[in-house]
């Protein structure tokens, strides 16, 4: 079992957040037998469990690395605004493309368009993804949803600018896996921030901007945002921040007591600065996480650093 942001994943059948949970996942002799995402739509939908549970995660669902998800995505939409069926209805957490690395890098996991699931499942808490090709959000627009986590190596603009616009009054936590530019993060730090000014979660709680090779950026960006001062809990983990962030954190967290937890794993931070931190984090009562401490590299004479979720 692992978990990434907030899932419990690799599991066939768990309890989540005190839900019950069903993970729908085809293996490779599966795949070559003629399944695909358009099969497990209609497994999904005759499952005699479905109407018992509150979350479902789908893995594996053929060849995700060259099939996208959209016929299962299109599936529920028109099960519940063509068909009228109630089949996803009661679902409160999705989560789509719990796919091990050795099955499908996630930088290859084909995803798919869900601007139609947002008036699908009405009763939505929680929503997240694994995978950023032909990843689309379209115009979001839901009353319920609380949770919203794209893991991915890199992450489109047009993703961002999608979720900037959301209209989401009731979201508590974001976490997003931003990537590099190899891997589809086409964007820069004037999009990020753009995306902070302009965003409006008047309820949001955790503030997770991950997996970044501008990481330091993000961490400036972060200080200078509105969400500051609201959020209980921030991340900035699994990217390359190095001591000129760890800066910036080391000088502006005290100023703001709202903030309880803040993740800093996986990270460039020198040793003083990594006990800098620490030691604030004591003198302030707040619960720094500064785990993978990593050391920076040279290649060709450069200094050499990479967020996590890399190939």
């Amino acid at each position: 079992m692992k978990e990434i942001a907030g899932y419990v994943l690799n599991n066939h059948r768990t309890i989540t957040m005190g839900q019950a949970s069903k993970k729908y996942e085809y293996d490779y002799d599966d795949y070559e037998d003629g399944k695909d995402a358009s099969t497990m739509i209609e497994e999904i939908l005759n499952d005699s469990e479905l109407s018992s549970l509150n979350e479902i995660v789908i893995g594996y669902w053929g060849d995700p690395c060259d099939e996208g998800i959209q016929p299962l995505i299109d599936g529920i939409v028109e099960s519940e605004t063509v068909k009228k069926q109630g089949k996803f209805s009661h679902i409160k957490s999705l989560f789509v493309g719990d796919i091990d690395m050795e099955d499908c890098e996630v930088s290859w996991i084909t995803q798919g368009n869900y601007s139609g699931l947002w008036a699908a499942m009405p009763n939505l808490l929680k929503f997240g993804v694994r995978g950023s090709q032909d990843l689309e959000l379209g115009e979001i627009v839901h009353e319920n949803l609380k949770e919203l986590d794209i893991i991915c190596g890199g992450l489109g603009k047009s993703v961002i600018a999608s979720i900037r616009d959301a209209k989401l009054p009731s979201l508590e936590s974001i976490t997003l896996y931003f990537g590099i530019m190899r891997y589809g993060f086409d964007g820069e730090i004037k999009d990020i921030k753009d995306f902070l000014d302009k965003s409006d979660f008047p309820n949001l709680k955790h503030l997770g901007l991950e997996d970044s090779e501008i990481q330091d950026e993000i961490t400036e960006a972060v200080f200078n945002s509105k969400y500051i001062s609201q959020i209980e809990s921030l991340s900035l983990a699994n990217g390359t921040l190095t001591d000129k962030g760890g800066q910036i954190i080391l000088d502006k967290l005290k100023d703001y007591p709202n903030i309880k937890e803040v993740n800093l794993h996986h990270h460039y931070l020198s040793d003083d600065m990594f006990c800098e931190l620490q030691k604030l984090g004591s003198t302030l009562n707040v619960k720094i996480c500064l785990s993978e401490q990593q050391e920076i590299e040279e290649f060709h004479g450069k200094p050499w650093l990479l967020p996590i979720l890399t190939e």
